[in-house]
């Protein structure tokens, strides 16, 4: 036990698509005040839930102030931030004064006129609490993190897997290392080291990610080092700070810091040809997937992962599924509310006729025209299973399931990844029992359905999360940058 520290904790978090037309504005993030944020994150495997159990075990006393997230979308327009700044800093100032600061943020945010935000808001933290107050971030491993934030803090912890199946235990590991601050009057150094390097997202299961994974975990059990993370990167953020980088923290040398994160970051450019993604149209992940005995064969729609800030309402993929006359098929979930209403109207045990999908853009696929048996309707409501968020709270809005020949498809009011099978379960299916289960989710899939897949095979096409890079007019990115300039060079 710990004396009884005041850690007061808030939330900002936005991964931002520059490529979405929209801007995201203040009503599009979930906002949360006081109590509401314990409410919201006790019992759930989240950064806030982490930090929550971490303070209790030790004697610490959380204070909740103010917590912004929204779902990943376009460019945050400045009145939005600006007023988030605005009542996170009054939230904090009004529980002063508090022995540390505990900040759940994201990484990737971009703010119209502002390309390091998290930079920005550590920044004011640290400005009106002083030099003394500790304070310790969580940060997503797509973050696009920069020396100028690192610098503001006196400790980060990115989660290191992808899927996110770590972000509670990096909640707990930050206010650990608030107890030794405190209480060993621990002095930290952080260093991030910048790699030239545009990532196609990749999960760290296997392959090139899974091994930099290990050299970090090895690193950490070097005397001196705190944490070491390897931050892929958010590509779809076209500002000059977006890339891979390396982040370490360390008692107290910026030397050991920044020697530990070069010898990670040369591992990774010198690998960097392991990275490339397979490209496959949605016919050719379609005929793979067919040519595997039994099933279930996942097949993500890359492009249009409404995690990377994508409309969610492509059909590519469902296109490619429907003309192919797949039967014991499935897919989850095509955000369109006008087809949700339509359906509704309907009733369960009817037929429709509906424009389905295609609905915010043609660069995502234009609406198919399809009849189809309503199988049943929901709320779209359900707790989250997997180790990735378990027992938060989802809400698709009304949602329905719908049978096109012999692909089940579930439509949903709002726009959501696919990760969690219980989503399927809703709507009365086993996704064990399909043949293809087809997924709005390029990585995180995985946390709720690897272990049942007999394989997956990528479907990639036009979307604003596709991993062909080259198909983006890059202006901001710093150049030359990997794989966009095959010049680019990393000296370490």
């Amino acid at each position: 036990m710990c004396p009884a520290y005041r850690i007061a904790v808030a939330e900002f978090s936005h991964e931002t698509n520059t490529y979405c037309r929209e801007r995201t504005h203040l009503h599009d993030f979930s906002i949360a005040h006081g109590t509401e944020i314990i409410d919201r994150n006790r019992g759930v495997l989240s950064y806030i839930g982490g930090m929550l159990d971490e303070a209790k075990e030790l004697g610490a006393t959380i204070i909740p102030t103010f917590a912004a997230a929204a779902t990943p979308s376009g460019t945050i327009a400045l009145d939005a931030y600006q007023q988030i700044r605005q009542e996170l800093l009054s939230n904090v100032k009004a529980v002063l004064p508090v022995d540390a600061i505990a900040l759940s943020l994201h990484g990737a945010a971009v703010v119209e006129g502002i390309d390091d935000p998290e930079g920005d808001l550590c920044w004011a933290v640290r400005n009106l609490v002083g030099p003394e107050v500790k304070i310790v971030a969580t940060l997503d491993l797509h973050g696009n993190v920069t020396q100028h934030m690192a610098d503001a803090l006196d400790g980060a912890f990115g989660v290191n897997n992808h899927p996110h199946v770590d972000s509670y235990e990096r909640g707990r590991e930050a206010v650990q290392l608030i107890s030794r601050l405190l209480g060993e009057n621990l002095r930290t150094a952080i260093h991030v080291e910048k790699i030239p390097m545009l990532q196609p997202s990749m999960t760290t299961m296997r392959g090139p990610a899974a091994m930099v994974n290990k050299i970090c975990h090895d690193a950490e059990r070097q005397k001196g080092v705190i944490d070491c993370t390897y931050y892929h990167g958010f590509p779809y953020s076209d500002i000059p700070v977006a890339g891979s980088s390396v982040m370490v923290t360390t008692e107290g040398s910026r030397d050991l810091a920044a020697m530990v994160a070069k010898r990670v970051a040369t591992f990774v450019w010198q690998h960097r040809e392991e990275f490339r993604p397979e490209i496959l149209t949605p016919q050719q992940a379609i005929e793979k997937a067919l040519a595997i005995e039994g099933g279930p064969v996942i097949v993500p729609d890359a492009a249009d992962d409404p995690g990377a800030g994508c409309p969610g309402d492509g059909t590519h993929l469902l296109k490619a599924m429907i003309e192919a006359g797949l039967k014991n098929a499935c897919f989850a979930t095509v955000a369109d509310p006008e087809a949700v209403e339509a359906v509704h109207a309907a009733g369960a045990g009817t037929k429709v006729s509906l424009r389905l999908g295609g609905k915010h853009d043609d660069l995502h696929g234009t609406p198919l025209h399809v009849t189809g048996y309503v199988k049943c309707l929901t709320d779209g409501r359900f707790i989250q299973q997997i180790a990735m968020g378990r027992g938060s709270e989802q809400n698709l809005g009304r949602a329905a399931r719908i049978q096109v020949g012999g692909v089940d498809i579930i439509v949903t009011t709002k726009r959501s990844g696919t990760s969690d099978p219980e989503v399927f379960l809703l709507h009365g299916i086993d996704v064990s029992r399909y043949k293809i289960v087809a997924v709005k989710s390029l990585n995180h899939w995985r946390a709720g359905f690897e272990h049942m897949a007999k394989a997956s095979f990528v479907a990639d096409s036009p979307g604003l999360s596709t991993r062909n890079l080259a198909y983006f007019n890059f202006t901001r990115v710093k150049r030359p940058i990997w794989p966009l300039d095959l010049d680019a060079n990393y000296e370490g």
